[in-house]
C-alpha cells in the first residue's frame, strides 16, 4: 500500500540521535497520518555508525526505510534524494526534519494539519509563539538578521525563510524543477521556500519553538551563514528562471 505522508532525515554522524528521533516521529505519524507514513532516513556514509543504526531501525520500527549515499555530499543534494524517493513511491506530503531534535516530533501533527489548507507549510521561529532555545546572542544576530538580508533581497513576506521544518505537497515539488537546484545548507531551505511563493503555491508559517541539539557535534558555522546570505542574489536570479522554464513547459501542453 502507498503511503501519502513521507518524513525525510538526512542524518550525518547521528548516532546519538537517530534511534530516538526516528522512534519519537513515528509515535507521532501513528497517529497523525492514520493512511500511512514512512519515515525516510538519508545517510551519507556516517563513520560513527549512523547508517547501521538506521538500518536496525527499519527492522525494528514500522515504516522505516533507509537510503545509504556513498558520501557526504551536502544537506540539499541528501533531501533532493530523499524527495526523489517519496515522489517515486506515491508520497502526496513530503515533510524534512533535522535529526537532532532541534525540530521536535511533536510538531508533526500541526504541520499535517496545517497542510489541508496549504501547499507549503514551514515551521517557523519568528512568527507569533514561535522561538529559539539555548542560542547565545551572535547565533540569534545572525539568523535574524540573514532572514532580514533573505526577505529583503528576494521581496517576500516569509518570516522564517532558513528554517528546514516543511511540509511539502506533491505538487510543489514536481513544479519547482528539483533537478535544477544546486543550493546547499541555509541556502536549499531558501530557495525550496522561494521557488514555491513564485510558481504561486500557498505557504504557512506555524510557530515552533527551536531546540538547539544536546548530543552530537552541530553542523553550524558563521562561515556557512555568511556563504548562504553571499548566494542570495544569485539564488534569486536562478530560482526566478527555473519557475519561468516550469511555466512555459506547463502552457505549451495542450489543453482538452
Amino acid at each position: 500500500m502507498q503511503a501519502p505522508v513521507w518524513l525525510v532525515i538526512p542524518t550525518y554522524n547521528e548516532s546519538a540521535n537517530v534511534e530516538g528521533i526516528v522512534k519519537a516521529a513515528a509515535r507521532e505519524l501513528a497517529r497523525a497520518a492514520p493512511d500511512g507514513y514512512r519515515i525516510l532516513v538519508v545517510d551519507d556514509n556516517s563513520p560513527d555508525g549512523t547508517g547501521a543504526i538506521a538500518d536496525s531501525l527499519a527492522v525494528t520500527v514500522d515504516g522505516v526505510q533507509v537510503l545509504h549515499r556513498q558520501a557526504k555530499a551536502g544537506l540539499g543534494q541528501a533531501y533532493l534524494a530523499g524527495f526523489g524517493c517519496a515522489l517515486s513511491a506515491g508520497a502526496e506530503l513530503v515533510i524534512e526534519m533535522d535529526a537532532d531534535f532541534s525540530h521536535h516530533p511533536r510538531y508533526l501533527p500541526e504541520l499535517l494539519e496545517a497542510a489541508r489548507d496549504a501547499d507549503l507549510v514551514l515551521g517557523s521561529r519568528y512568527v507569533p509563539g514561535g522561538g529559539v532555545q539555548d542560542w547565545g546572542l551572535l547565533r540569534r544576530l545572525i539568523s535574524r538578521g540573514g532572514g532580514l538580508y533573505a526577505r529583503t533581497i528576494l521581496n517576500v513576506d516569509v518570516r522564517d525563510l532558513t528554517g528546514g521544518f516543511k511540509c511539502i505537497r506533491r505538487e510543489v515539488l514536481e513544479a519547482i524543477e528539483l533537478d535544477t537546484v544546486r543550493a546547499e545548507g541555509y541556502v536549499f531551505q531558501i530557495e525550496v521556500t522561494y521557488r514555491a511563493l513564485l510558481a504561486g503555491f500557498r505557504v504557512r508559517e506555524i510557530p515552533i519553538v527551536f531546540s538547539d541539539r544536546t548530543a552530537g557535534a552541530s553542523k553550524m558555522s558563521s562561515q556557512i551563514a555568511l556563504e548562504a546570505m553571499l548566494a542570495v542574489p544569485r539564488l534569486r536570479r536562478s530560482a526566478a528562471a527555473a519557475v519561468a522554464r516550469q511555466r512555459r513547459r506547463r502552457d505549451a501542453l495542450p489543453t482538452s
